[in-house]
């Protein structure tokens, strides 16, 4: 008896040294997929999840709602709503008041010169002999996810981000990325530039050597499906909401790609194929680059952006979206099989979103009797600026006063204020009260005196939040649900920017390693995405993070 127990003993001791050699092997690595890869569709409400469900294929879009969690509430937490703020605080948890990044472009308030997102001239193009090169992320204030990604492993992580748009491809990849790439006009090529390289990797070269943009662009575009099947659209043709190809008659399919080339390679952009062949080099980007077949997490940011130039173009409303939704839920079915097989299922981590959504045509709401309108006072359109400055002279004798009306904010020209010794906040008050008698405008808000202002939450956060006072206007115009800035009463397409929920409800679905499956009707916001991001990979949030994890997407 004593002889048996003595070896249950020694059972018990044996197994339980054991059970502590495993846990400690476990505790040695921390737990992190292999790869990450971030996927942002440029321009795609929340509800296109949904408005088109019933004929997505079962490996797209449905299979990351069904496999995945999605955030069904999640919005966007300042204004404008465009696409470089939206990258930039997907991958930042931040906003413009701190990361920066306050519009594609704005104007520099010390210097007066309107700046590009992403410009740096500093470096040169590498790929082509364009200037499209002359790209960087200096502009962002603040690191990313993925920057945090490779401090956490010593750099040993590789970072790539690519898209059609350059903001698309650079802002989400970083300070610290090994390669950014985005595409080329003039050549058809995929390029670079030497802040992250000074000559392509030989097998991009080799790639864009495949010339595979040309079988694109000696194609036509036709419906995936009979036309009189897309009942989620108005009739094919709807000239009073859509813009044509240059060279058609009408915005009708089929869509002659081929007639519509211009000396570039710029047509593609406003084309479904460029999703595929945003996606297709992407593919590429894993195999070549090895991703996620490292030591380390690698993070791999994919923004597809040929959806906003469609969105622009033909409205929501269209059968070209429709079917462009159609075809990118293809391709997306195809992406994720391919990294099923490249890098293993459930061994990565990919989470969906939008940089900003889209509002329906002016007068296609007109005509089914819903309230909305085109304001015409910007830059560029029809624009007002030149009255307001002759209603200022008049008053300061002084010319020019008003620098530029961008972005729905109003830019002043203080050289001239400070040459003529004029008083600002009178100024202010006069555009202020001009403005609000405009048609089309709820609210006319000194940024400088927001607390004052009498605009209802959440618009005066958002209007915080996408404040930086080097960068942004002196005065904020919100117009009106269901307008902005067009040309009178017979522009085509559409646009966004606005603080409202067709810009601002955005698609937020995680699926992969460590992610729960189910979805989540609680409030969050696009600053949310990089902390929970973080959190997944146990690495600190990026530095200028102000959004929250989302705890209840995460397995325990």
């Amino acid at each position: 008896m004593k002889f048996k127990n003595l070896l249950l003993l020694l059972f018990v001791s044996v197994l339980t040294v054991n059970v502590r050699a495993q846990r400690s092997k476990e505790s040695a690595t921390v737990p992190r997929p292999k790869l990450v890869v971030g996927l942002v569709v440029d321009q795609m409400r929340w509800d296109f999840l949904y408005r088109y469900y019933e004929r997505y294929n079962n490996n797209g879009f449905k299979r990351l709602l069904r496999e995945g969690f999605s955030c069904e509430n999640t919005y966007i937490p300042y204004v404008p709503s465009v696409t470089a703020i939206g990258h930039s605080t997907i991958y930042t948890g931040s906003v413009p008041s701190i990361h920066g990044i306050a519009g594609n472009d704005w104007f520099n308030q010390v210097t007066g010169k309107q700046t590009y997102c992403t410009e740096d001239s500093s470096v040169k193009s590498v790929g082509t002999s364009s200037r499209a090169g002359e790209m960087s992320p200096r502009n962002l204030l603040v690191t990313t996810v993925t920057d945090e990604l490779k401090l956490a492993t010593n750099f040993r992580s590789k970072v790539i981000g690519v898209a059609l748009k350059d903001r698309g491809g650079i802002l989400p990849a970083g300070h610290t990325a090994n390669a950014a790439y985005w595409f080329d006009d003039l050549t058809g090529n995929w390029i670079s530039s030497t802040y992250y390289m000074n000559d392509l990797p030989s097998w991009v070269k080799s790639y864009n050597s495949q010339r595979t943009i040309d079988k694109y662009l000696t194609q036509s575009w036709n419906t995936l499906y009979p036309v009189e099947s897309y009942t989620q659209s108005s009739p094919d043709n709807s000239p009073a909401y859509e813009g044509k190809y240059k060279k058609e008659q009408a915005p009708v399919f089929p869509h002659d790609i081929a007639a519509n080339k211009t000396a570039d390679y710029s047509a593609i952009r406003s084309t479904p194929f460029a999703n595929t062949l945003t996606l297709d080099f992407a593919k590429a980007i894993v195999q070549n680059e090895g991703m996620g077949k490292g030591s380390a997490t690698d993070f791999l940011a994919v923004s597809i952006s040929s959806t906003d130039y469609l969105g622009h173009q033909f409205g929501p409303n269209s059968v070209e979206i429709e079917d462009a939704y159609l075809r990118l839920d293809q391709d997306i079915a195809a992406f994720l099989t391919y990294l099923d097989q490249a890098v293993g299922k459930g061994q990565y981590t990919l989470f969906l979103s939008a940089d900003h959504g889209v509002a329906h045509n002016p007068m296609f709401l007109r005509d089914n009797k819903v309230p909305a309108g085109f304001w015409p006072g910007m830059s560029g359109v029809k624009t007002d600026i030149n009255e307001i400055n002759t209603i200022l002279e008049k008053k300061y004798k002084a010319g020019k006063i008003v620098r530029s009306i961008f972005n729905y904010q109003i830019n002043l020209n203080y050289d001239v204020i400070d040459k003529n010794n004029l008083n600002i906040d009178d100024i202010k008050k006069d555009l202020i009260r001009y403005y609000k008698n405009q048609d089309g405008i709820s609210y006319v808000v000194d940024l400088k005196n927001i607390g004052n202002a009498a605009v209802p939450e959440p618009i005066k956060t958002r209007i915080i939040n996408g404040y930086n006072e080097k960068r942004s206007g002196e005065i904020q115009l919100i117009l009106n649900p269901g307008w902005y800035q067009g040309a009178g009463t017979s522009g085509t397409g559409t646009t966004h920017g606005s603080w409202n929920p067709y810009d601002t409800h955005i698609p937020l679905v995680f699926m992969g390693w460590g992610i729960k499956q189910g979805r989540s009707s609680h409030q969050y916001f696009m600053t949310d995405i990089a902390p929970t991001i973080a959190a997944l990979l146990r690495i600190q949030e990026p530095n200028g993070n102000i959004g929250n994890s989302i705890e209840e997407v995460m397995l325990p």
